[in-house]
């Protein structure tokens, strides 16, 4: 079992996988960067430094003690937080959408395989029975 169990590991798409989610993180915290601190700017500066982080509509009030402690928190829609990941998304399906490109550009096209030579018609091989019934 253990051999099998190091077979498996060991072949090439576990291995290819555990690449792929090991890149999946750190392209996450780029595109992360990238959103909240060069996108997000830029929006906020066109939209009259309106940063939708910070965009709620408030359900209900925190409540608070007298010495301002929360005592239950408030209740909130946090929909500033929900465009920035759409916005995110959109970056992320446009650099993915880049990566696949450039990929597919740099693949060989496929070459056909060399076609089986071509057996003799039915006419040739009628020809040939014909002639050699004349023998």
């Amino acid at each position: 079992m253990l051999k099998e169990f190091k077979n498996f590991i060991m072949t090439g798409n576990v291995i290819d996988l555990s690449i792929a989610v090991i890149l999946a993180g750190a392209v996450s915290q780029v595109v992360k960067g990238f959103t909240n601190n060069i996108m997000m700017p830029i929006i906020g500066y066109f939209t009259g430094g309106v940063d939708f982080a910070d965009k709620k509509v408030i359900l209900q009030e925190a409540i608070l003690d007298a010495e301002g402690k929360v005592i239950k928190p408030e209740n909130a829609i946090l929909w500033g937080e929900w465009v920035n990941a759409l916005i995110n998304l959109v970056i992320v399906g446009f650099v993915l959408f880049m990566i696949v490109k450039a990929y597919n550009k740099t693949k060989k096209p496929k070459e056909e395989a060399p076609k089986a030579p071509a057996g003799p018609t039915d006419n040739q091989l009628l020809t040939e029975i014909r002639d050699l019934l004349k023998k």
